[in-house]
């Protein structure tokens, strides 16, 4: 199996556990949380990694409405990318809102959507 195929097998995991509604994270001995795919945290450098469940809902922590995209994401714009906390984790994704809509400390809840431009999956962000 290449590199490729694991990094991709980890994170398809951890986009269908997203999907399903039963979101993880992975997390060392010493309680450092970090999303698939991993194969050592990356706070510590410790390899020993289990897979522990984290809420669906978390708070929005900052956000910036792109205009101006890379290739892969030429059909949608303008949208709103932003990262929120989820108990100790923090995940970017798109946050399925107008901008006017959206402000740092806004409950969101994770979930999957698609690029309208290449239709592969990605993490979004409901409003909650």
């Amino acid at each position: 199996m290449s590199d490729d195929e694991i990094h991709n097998d980890g994170y398809d995991q951890a986009l269908d556990a997203i999907e399903n509604g039963e979101p993880y994270a992975l997390e060392c001995p010493d309680g450092h949380q970090s999303m698939p795919p991993r194969r050592v945290c990356p706070e510590c450098g410790s390899g020993d990694l289990e897979e522990v469940e984290i809420p669906t809902t978390g708070e929005l922590l900052t956000y910036n409405v792109t205009h101006v995209p890379t290739p892969d994401f030429a059909d949608d714009v303008p949208y709103v990318l932003g990262i929120a906390e989820f108990d100790d984790v923090r995940l970017t994704g798109r946050v399925q809102a107008d901008a006017d809509e959206v402000d740092v400390g806004t409950s969101v809840e994770v979930g999957l959507g698609e690029s309208e431009t290449t239709e592969r999956p990605l993490v979004v962000f409901e409003l909650a």
